[in-house]
């Protein structure tokens, strides 16, 4: 095997500015793409990726994007058969649902790993399409199943950088090092109470069936909370970044838990605490670049952030509220509103997530934040993206989530206190994007939206753009 290391100089003149890879599609490749041009580093949502790009299929493709992306891809067979499979000219009938995708699992066929390769293909072609800014892709490490395909999809459209958090991804720097040659790469994946070892991954050669000349390996950001996470994945060559993105609570999506025991606030959100304060002198003690992100999205803070020996910063929430991003128009221009008048919450939500992480979640009237609307939805589990694999007592393997129907959850060995107060962020967050389920009877998955706790730098955008901002104008504003 050939050693392949990532050449630090490649993107140098390094970004001041990260937009957040925000999934579902939030960070769609029109945002990214937008974002790069900008001359800063777009970043597409690598989550769910094979069914964003099977429904935009399914829905007719608008525009041809998907189509014309597939024209690119190096295996033509292969492409043919995801548009042989899920492209419907004209789009769905009205009240018709999306046809079903692979879910994830440890022995993933075919048909599951091409979609997935081809999906993140889409995605960063797309983004770095008519222009030579730098492109990355943002991978949730909680999604181990998914990882190895979607980031060999991402490299064959020569993706810049990878990012990933939601966890501890030392292994990520000797996978890219692998798909860089088409070699067989694999991540050691959890098992709840399996007593061996379990891994899932990728032959390339085996999937494409052809040989293809050498990728380009893009660099790697881990995105950590904690100075000692970031000091442990630098300890070794193999598991060392290329930097850091260094996450503080206020950010949305998923947050580190607190360190210690969790306590809870008269609302019920966490209480995060000086222990959840990375010692950023000891990150930049490490000699590797590294961004900040929770709470940075200000001209103010980017500066303060660069004076603590950062490069720049990343930011989300001014991006997901912009006319660039994924979001569905209404939910968007209703959460405009709502900041408008001074009525947008976002909660840090404990109980939220499958995975046990917090989550932020965004309180907008008709969406799963609503007690009722959640209340009102039947427990389905058919995305299954956050589902945990397990050992079945009589052997073999099963898969199960705590926002699956209770009973299903219980008789594959959960607890039902793990399944209260669950909500599908699978379904709700691609119903935010425009692509949620149809069920039978007409009832449509509504919608989930994540944001980050300070809405400073998106008011302060507002103000100065009241009918709405562009991702260009919302990087003006951080630079200026």
């Amino acid at each position: 095997m050939t050693e392949t290391v990532a050449d630090p100089t490649v993107h140098a003149p390094l970004p001041s500015i990260i937009q957040g890879g925000m999934g579902v599609a939030v960070s769609s490749w029109r945002l990214a793409r937008e974002v790069s041009r900008s001359g800063q580093l777009g970043v597409v949502s690598g989550t769910a990726l094979d069914v964003v790009v099977a429904r935009r299929l399914q829905d007719g493709d608008d525009g041809g994007h998907v189509r014309r992306a597939l024209t690119h891809f190096p295996v033509p067979a292969m492409a043919d058969r995801l548009l042989q499979k899920y492209f419907r000219p004209g789009g769905r009938k009205t009240g018709q649902p999306y046809k079903a995708t692979p879910q994830l699992t440890l022995r993933p066929g075919r048909a599951s790993l091409e979609l997935a390769v081809l999906a993140n293909f889409v995605e960063v072609w797309l983004a770095k399409e008519g222009h030579d800014g730098v492109v990355g892709v943002n991978f949730l490490e909680k999604i181990q199943l998914a990882t190895a395909a979607a980031a060999y999809g991402a490299m064959l459209a020569d993706v810049d950088y990878v990012l990933m958090g939601a966890g501890i991804p030392a292994k990520i720097p000797h996978l890219l090092d692998q798909l860089a040659v088409h070699d067989p790469a694999f991540l050691d994946v959890h098992v709840e109470g399996a007593a061996g070892s379990y891994r899932a991954g990728l032959d390339p050669r085996a999937l494409t069936g052809t040989e293809l000349p050498d990728l380009r390996r893009p660099t790697f950001l881990a995105i950590v909370s904690a100075h000692v996470l970031a000091g442990y994945l630098a300890r070794e060559t193999a598991t060392c970044p290329d930097g850091f993105v260094v996450e503080g609570p206020p950010a949305g999506g998923h947050n580190a838990p607190p360190r210690g025991r969790l306590t809870l606030d008269e609302t019920g959100q966490p209480v995060f605490g000086p222990r959840d304060e990375a010692d950023l002198s000891k990150v930049a003690a490490l000699g590797l670049p590294f961004w900040l992100a929770g709470s940075f999205a200000t001209p103010e803070r980017v500066r303060e952030a660069k004076a603590l020996g950062a490069e720049g910063v990343q930011a989300g929430t001014i991006f997901a509220l912009s006319t660039d991003s994924g979001l569905r128009p209404d939910l968007r221009q209703a959460m405009l509103t709502e900041l408008g008048e001074d009525r947008l919450e976002v909660r840090t939500d404990p109980l939220a997530s499958p995975t046990r992480f917090p989550f932020k979640v965004a309180s907008v009237p008709g969406t799963l934040a609503d007690p009722a609307v959640s209340a009102a939805r039947p427990r389905i589990c058919d995305l299954g993206y956050l589902r945990a694999p397990y050992e079945r007592s009589t052997g073999g393997i099963g898969y199960r989530c705590p926002s699956e129907p209770v009973e299903d959850f219980v008789r594959k060995g959960g607890s039902v206190d793990d399944t209260a107060g669950r909500v599908c962020l699978c379904n709700g967050l691609t119903a935010a994007v425009g692509i949620g389920q149809t069920r039978s009877g007409g009832y449509q998955e509504p919608p989930l939206a994540t944001l980050g706790t300070d809405l400073t730098g998106a008011r302060h955008l507002l103000e100065e753009h009241p009918d709405g901002w562009s991702a260009a104008q919302a990087i003006d504003y951080l630079v200026s």
